[in-house]
Parts: C-alpha cells; structure tokens; sequence
C-alpha cells in the first residue's frame, strides 16, 4: 500500500513539474514568436472561409483564402507580396472585382519581374490577428513585401473586443490549457465559414436596415471625437499601435518590406451619413475631427519609418461624384475596391517598381 501511495505520489509531483515547465516554455514560446493557438476561439482561424466553398461565383482555395491556389516554394525571380487585413481584404464582392486581384493585374501590368500578390484576409480580424496570421502562416511563404489593410473604422477596437472575450474564457489563463483545448475544440472540429456562398452578387440592395446601420456607424465614430483622451481611443489606438510594431520588427529581421494602407471608414467618406452621426450625438460638428485617426497613425507609422498610405483623400473626392460603398454597408462596391486599387498601384508602381 505504501508503495502504491509513494508512487501515486511521485507521479503528481512528476506531472506537476512537468506542467509548470511546459507552461513556462509556452509562454516563452509565445512570447518570441505569437501564436493563435494560445487565443481563445475567437482568434483569425474561427473566422476563416470554408476551403474550397464557393463565394460568389469563385472557389476559395484550399486554404480557405480568396484566391487561387498558391505553393509555398516562391517561384524563381517571382516578387512576392502577401496581403493580409480583415474583410476589406476578403472583400463582399466576386473575386475578380477585389482590389487585391485587380492590384496584382495592375502591377504585372509594366513590371521587369513577375509579381505574385496573395490574398491572405480573413473576414473579422483585427491587428493581433494580423500579427499572428504573418507569423504563422505568412512567414513561410517567404515575401518580399507585407500589404497590410489597416481599417480605420473598427481595427483600433478589434484587440479590445478580443481582450474581452478571452476574459470570458478563464482557461486561457494557461497556456497547457489552451493548447489542449485549441487541439480539441478549434482544430479538430474547425471546418471553416461559409461567405456569399450560393448568392448572385448585387450592389443594389441595403445590407442591413437603416437604423442599425447608423447604429453602427455611431459606435465607430467615438475614434473621430476631439479630445480623445476623454475616450478609449488612446488607449485603443496604443494597443493595436503596439501590434503593428511588432509586425515591423519581424519584417525587419527577416528583409521584408511593410506597407500599411489605411482603409477609410464610410463615415469619413459618405458626407450624408457623417451628419446623421453628427446629430445622433448631440454634439456640435466642431466637436469631432473626422481625419483624426489617420493623422496620428500616420505621425506614428512616419515616426518608425513604417511605409504607409493614406486613401481617405481620394476616396472622399471621389465618392462625392460615385458611389464607392454597398448600400448600408462599410464595404466598398466595385467601383471603390477598382478606385482603391488604382490608387495603391500608383503608390507601389512609384515607390518600389518604378
């Protein structure tokens, strides 16, 4: 009997060591090179496409991304870029409209060298996603450039609402908990999500009601009021910031060049709907800086000589002549995916293939 204890003994003490250890070299693991595997369920890979479901009239890969099918070996004297962001990059319309597809036309079009542009965007993800997305499954592809959508509306608040999720999952808190749980809940049983699947694409009709989606867009537009300190803009801004330094710290170990293209948000463009934001808030116009944002993640990205692009301007003196957004949608239609597209172009054409 005493020999049964002892041993019982020897074996809790073992595993107990066993586990800390383990944790300890997760946490280190996690630290050096972040992995979704220790978020909770609502990191990038719950949000991915189903592969091989069709979207519209296009199959997604097998990947789950929205594009052809692609190797990992980069073919010799190919450039590579990967583009990755949240559902601006996966975009609400057919493929063959996105911008990335019609930007990856465009740079081929005068180019010395071939040049492969991979759509990497995963609809509801934000700028911890991005980070972990590049580290885990973008790294490997060996780019030579990192495109990287950067939505105004909603990116800033993205890692807050994901912080508040993994409150609600207390066993995050262990790293051995979360690994175990990411192999039992998310990997094996994780089969992808289905997006304009068996649908006819139409620009025509309102996505959501009238009144939700002015809800919405007031609930984003806290990042535009003037004297942000009196917000969480700060310190929303601060955390998604932080995010995006890492990103540049990884691209600059490993020879990769960063561009982050600012995505503008449809209040900023669509002079209408900024009013009724105005109004529902019961403040003065006076009162909100709709450039904010993006002129302090600009002073920001300058600051770390992080490459970036700014669209708002020619989105806004465009989109009061076209519409460039579906109808009660923050997405962009044909028309602005085809403008955003011409305008990042121009930008990469100028900058780096000249």
């Amino acid at each position: 009997m005493k020999k049964i204890f002892s041993l019982v003994r020897q074996t809790v003490i073992i595993s107990l060591i066993t586990f800390g250890l383990t944790e300890i070299a997760f946490r280190i693991y996690h630290k050096i090179n972040p992995s979704f595997m220790f978020y909770d369920p609502s990191s990038y890979n719950r949000w991915r496409g189903k592969p091989f479901s069709t979207d519209y009239d296009f199959q997604l890969n097998s990947r789950g991304f929205k594009d052809v099918e692609f190797t990992k070996q980069k073919a010799e004297g190919t450039y590579r870029i990967i583009g990755i962001g949240d559902s601006f990059a996966y975009s609400g319309v057919p493929y063959k409209h996105n911008f990335l597809t019609l930007l990856e036309s465009k740079l081929n079009r005068d180019s010395q060298q071939p040049i492969e542009l991979i759509n990497m965007g995963i609809i509801a993800i934000g700028p911890k996603d991005y980070l972990s997305l590049f580290v885990n499954e973008g790294l490997e592809l060996n780019p030579d450039m990192l495109l990287l959508s950067f939505y105004v509306g909603n990116d800033f608040s993205d890692n807050y609402k994901s912080q508040e999720d993994r409150r609600l999952l207390k066993i995050q808190d262990s790293y051995v908990l979360s690994f175990f749980y990411f192999l039992i809940k998310v990997n094996s049983k994780f089969e992808g999500n289905l997006y304009h699947h068996g649908i006819e694409y139409r620009e025509d009709l309102p996505t959501v009601p009238d009144d939700f989606h002015l809800e919405e867009a007031k609930k984003r537009s806290y990042i535009f009021i003037k004297n942000p300190e009196k917000t969480d803009f700060p310190e929303h801004f601060n955390d998604a910031f932080s995010d995006l330094l890492k990103i540049k710290e990884i691209c600059d170990r490993q020879n990769i060049t960063l561009v982050v293209v600012l995505m503008p948000d449809e209040v900023q463009v669509i002079q209408q709907l900024r009013e009724k934001v105005v109004a529902s808030y019961n403040f003065s116009p006076e009162q909100f800086d709709f450039r904010q944002p993006n002129k302090l993640l600009s002073q920001e990205l300058n600051k770390h000589n992080i490459y970036h692009l700014d669209i708002v301007e020619e989105f806004v003196a465009a989109g009061s002549e076209t519409a460039l957004y579906k109808p009660n949608d923050i997405h962009w239609n044909i028309a602005g995916n085809r403008l955003a597209a011409e305008v990042i172009d121009k930008y990469l054409s100028q900058k780096f293939f000249p």
